[in-house]
Formats: structure tokens, C-alpha cells, sequence
């Protein structure tokens, strides 16, 4: 599946109502559509408010609603991104600095959290290997390493010993260069909100959303494979890979299927797809590997 751009989403004001989006589809929209009417569910957004109101983000709580509650109170403005380690352009970035010259895109992609609750996401931001070619990746580098922002007195729930602060996450190098890798910077055209991971967030689509490390304050490139959060915190639950995979269960429950947010009472369950619908575009990055065991 290639992926799907800002022209696929349907606008706020008219995507509830199916005639009103059918009647303002352009000719190209619709047939660029047509190929995937069998999931046009899949590739309906769901609404700001469902975006931006239900999080996991332990930052700031771990209630669903916590993220909006509280992330108001961290200051992303002015913002320095550190880039260190394997780069020919080491340094303490302004976050303008760093993204200058980048051409921001628009993004749909769907999202799937490890709790086997879903969403699809217009994103906006620059692909990561647009930026790593910029900052210059030396040869010998085989991993690209993030940190959030630690800052306990702005994002509340570092004070609580749930995680091992700050959250670090990590990715091979050939899984950052891949084209469908995104540095979120907005969504539905608008500024990303706190709760989502402003003002920079790592977007990987076909990867569980904990993978998807938020605020994002430093990037190293290594030869190591870098540490991450969740990984440290239970290994045997949450993998450094952390591809969407229906056929490896968590061992709490199954990722056979998932639940749509905004689906209603009636929604019922989906099922999940391989990489979360990006197996055409992935999977050889994986080629040999046992899926399993690298989970």
C-alpha cells in the first residue's frame, strides 16, 4: 500500500456526513480511493477530538484522558534537539534549525497501539531520512537512539516511578531511512498538540505506537543497539522491534484484533493486519528474521 496523503483525509466539517464527503471528493481522490474500497473504514481519520483526547503518554498520567488534562503546562517554545554521537554535523539544535530546508508532508497513516485499540492519523512532518541526511549519518552508524524531554516540573507524571525516565526509544538505521519513517510535527494541518508529542515526535506506522517516542530532545546515531524504555521496564512484553504482528500475542492478551477508537457501541473489533497494513513496503526489512523471537 503506498502512502496516503493529506488529499485522502476528509475534512472535520464533512467527514460524518458519507453523501456531503461523496458529492466534494474530486475525481482523482475517488479513484485514487477505489483500489481500497474494501478498507474505506480503515482509511476514515478519526476526529481531532478522539486524536487529541485519548493518549497513552505516562509524561503526564496514566489515564487515557491525562495527556489533555495536563500537557498544557510544558513549554515547547523555545525547544533544542542534541544530536550526537555517529554524525558528520554534531550539535545543539534549534528546533527551526534543525527542520530548515525540510519539506514538510502530510501524512495518513494508520495507528495501532500494543493495547490493541487503533486509530488513523493525518499526520504532518519532514520523513526522518530527510533529516538524517542532513545532520550527515557516518557509515559506521547502525542504530539512530531518541530521548524525551526530562522535565518533571512540566510533565507530572515523571515525578511517579512508573518508568525509568527519561523515555528513550530506538530504531534500526535501515528502519529510519525507510520513506514511510515520519518526524510528526503536526496533525490535521495544525501544530501538534502537547498531548500528542509536541512540537517533534518519531512516527513509525508499521510498529506499535509505543514506539513512537515523543518531544524529542536528543538523537544519537551508534553502532550499538540503543536501550528503550519499555524493553528495559518488561522485555518479555515489549520488544526493541515492536512490529504490529496479529500472530505474536502479548503475553496478557491477544493482537489478533483491535478496537477502532470512535468505532461506537456497536463498532466491534477489526482484524489486525500484518504491520499494521504496511507489509508490501516492510517486510523485507525483516527478511530471515523470526518475527517471533524479535518481536
Amino acid at each position: 500500500m503506498k502512502p496516503l496523503t493529506f488529499a485522502d483525509v476528509t475534512p472535520e466539517s464533512l467527514y460524518l456526513n458519507r453523501r456531503q464527503i461523496m458529492a466534494g471528493m474530486t475525481a482523482m481522490t475517488a479513484a485514487a480511493l477505489a483500489p481500497r474500497a474494501a478498507r474505506a473504514e480503515d482509511l476514515k481519520p478519526n476526529t481531532f477530538e478522539e486524536i487529541t483526547g485519548y493518549n497513552n503518554y505516562y509524561e503526564f498520567g496514566t489515564g487515557k484522558e491525562d495527556p489533555a488534562a495536563n500537557a498544557s503546562m510544558l513549554k515547547t517554545d523555545p525547544w533544542t534537539v542534541k544530536v550526537d554521537g555517529m554524525v558528520d554535523k554534531p550539535g545543539d539544535y534549534a528546533l527551526a534549525d534543525l527542520l530548515s530546508g525540510l519539506k514538510v508532508e502530510d501524512r495518513v497513516y494508520r495507528f495501532r497501539c500494543v493495547e490493541a485499540w487503533s486509530m488513523v492519523i493525518p499526520w504532518q512532518g519532514v520523513p526522518l531520512a530527510a533529516l538524517l541526511d542532513k545532520i550527515g549519518v557516518q557509515p559506521s552508524a547502525k542504530y539512530v537512539a531518541f530521548e524525551t524531554l526530562l522535565r518533571p516540573e512540566e510533565m507530572p507524571g515523571q515525578k511517579m516511578g512508573i518508568l525509568d525516565w527519561p523515555y528513550r526509544e530506538g530504531l534500526r538505521i535501515d528502519e529510519a531511512m525507510h520513506p514511510l519513517t515520519l518526524m510528526a510535527t503536526g496533525l490535521y494541518g495544525k501544530p501538534l498538540p502537547n498531548q500528542n508529542g509536541a512540537p517533534i515526535r518519531l512516527v513509525v506506522p508499521w510498529k506499535y505506537g509505543f514506539k513512537g517516542v515523543k518531544a524529542i530532545v536528543r538523537i544519537t546515531l551508534t553502532d550499538q543497539m540503543p536501550q528503550t524504555t519499555w524493553n528495559m521496564m518488561a522485555s518479555n512484553e515489549y520488544g526493541f522491534y515492536a512490529n504490529v504482528n496479529p500472530n505474536v500475542d502479548h503475553p496478557r492478551w491477544s493482537q489478533a484484533s483491535e478496537r477502532r477508537i470512535g468505532g461506537g457501541l456497536f463498532g466491534g473489533r477489526q482484524d489486525t493486519l500484518m504491520f499494521n497494513g504496511y507489509e508490501d513496503q516492510v517486510a523485507s526489512l525483516y527478511k530471515g528474521m523470526d518475527l517471533a523471537v524479535n518481536y
